[in-house]
């Protein structure tokens, strides 16, 4: 994309917000739905710098990224770990693979309790729902890579007499690492997610948590702000993973 083309994908995006902004200050001013329910633009925007300056936004921000990331990161190494050993290996797949597709469908919000009875109300047990829930993406799409790895590949591994560990870093994870990077993109945008449910299931300070105080006490500026900053970290994060493939999977262009 030239200088031009990333000139006009941009304008047209802040263009697309704010018409988006537009049409919501016209339904709040207009009184089509109320100020409880929907704050005007003017107000979450005060509500921001109000946080940022005079409250615990900034606090709150940081402990929900550090707890997305680092679920996610945990979720991410034991997702590749698991995907690699279940590609190449027949036996891991033959035992270990049914029990974890029974295990997958189980809805995060439902083992919450237990990660709670085991973990009590810690950021352990933030990060075990976080990355239970992450970490399928990750596992499932490294597993297709491996599967999808051309077999005369291996062929001529075999006859070059490389060594599994070999086969793994030199053939296997370059071509699987798209897939990989995938999953690990549906993962950090899970994470975004679970990171709210655990914060307020488990009374933790963070964005998610500020956004269930503002609820209980009708405060929709706050609501709003919230919503707000976690867009802003799902945005950033789609942003690092853009960085991180153009990286390592350089030679897809």
């Amino acid at each position: 994309m030239n200088a031009v083309a990333r000139s006009l994908w941009l304008a047209g995006s802040l263009g697309v917000a704010a018409g988006f902004v537009a049409v919501w200050h016209a339904v709040s001013a207009a009184g089509l739905v109320s100020p409880v329910f929907l704050p005007p633009p003017a107000a979450v925007g005060r509500a921001l710098v109000n946080g940022f300056t005079n409250g615990d936004m900034l606090a709150n921000l940081a402990a929900t990224v550090a707890r997305v990331f680092g679920g996610w990161l945990l979720a991410s190494l034991l997702g590749i770990v698991l995907g690699v050993i279940i590609g190449i290996s027949s036996r891991a797949r033959i035992y270990v693979a049914p029990s974890l597709e029974a295990i997958r469908p189980l809805p995060v919000s439902a083992l919450v309790p237990i990660f709670i009875g085991l973990l009590g109300f810690t950021e352990q047990m933030v990060l075990a729902v976080i990355a239970f829930g992450a970490l399928w993406p990750t596992l499932l799409s490294t597993v297709h890579g491996f599967g999808a790895v051309e077999p005369r590949l291996y062929e001529v591994c075999r006859s070059l007499r490389l060594g599994r560990w070999e086969v793994i870093r030199k053939i296997a994870l370059p071509s699987a690492m798209p897939d990989i990077l995938a999953g690990m993109r549906v993962g950090l945008t899970v994470s975004l997610i679970l990171v709210v449910v655990a914060e307020i299931l488990g009374s933790r300070e963070g964005v998610g948590y500020s956004i269930l105080l503002a609820q209980r006490s009708y405060q929709a500026a706050d609501i709003f702000a919230g919503i707000f900053l976690l867009g802003c970290v799902g945005y950033a994060s789609a942003g690092l993973i853009n960085i991180a493939e153009k990286r390592l999977i350089y030679w897809r262009r």
